[in-house]
């Protein structure tokens, strides 16, 4: 039997220096792409923009949106868990803070991402698209 999979969106976040922001959510040790699953109804779009100002306060800047992909890998935070992941590099507007299931927030070089643990999302797919 296959694993089941959790469909969800997830963005890539760059500063002015071309650092990538990451997160880890309360009780787990991967640090991974802000995002999460869409609620009945919602497009990407309004999900990412949903989830981000849930989880980190800030606002998708219009018009900034862009597809990168759709990935599947095994999921960090559920065990025997696949992901379904649309990514979207997005510029965002506002203060960016931990809020809501966030417990810690990080701007990582996506070429040395220094001695963390990553998501396979985040690992294997988000931060070589980020480095190319």
């Amino acid at each position: 039997m296959s694993a089941p999979t959790i469909s969800i969106v997830a963005a890539l976040i760059r500063d002015a220096a071309g650092r990538v922001l990451l997160v880890r959510k309360r009780g787990t040790a991967a640090f991974m792409q802000p995002g999460g699953k869409r609620d009945h109804g919602e497009d990407d779009v309004a999900a990412l923009s949903r989830e981000l100002d849930e989880e980190l306060g800030c606002r998708v800047v219009p018009g900034t949106v862009s597809p990168l992909g759709t990935f599947e890998c095994m999921a960090a935070n559920e065990r025997d868990t696949r992901v379904n992941a649309a990514v979207y590099a997005v510029d965002v507007a506002g203060d960016i803070a931990a809020r809501a299931e966030i417990d810690e927030i990080r701007w990582i070089d996506p070429s040395s991402p220094g001695d963390i643990r990553l998501a396979p999302l985040t690992r294997d797919h988000v931060l070589p698209l980020a480095r190319s």
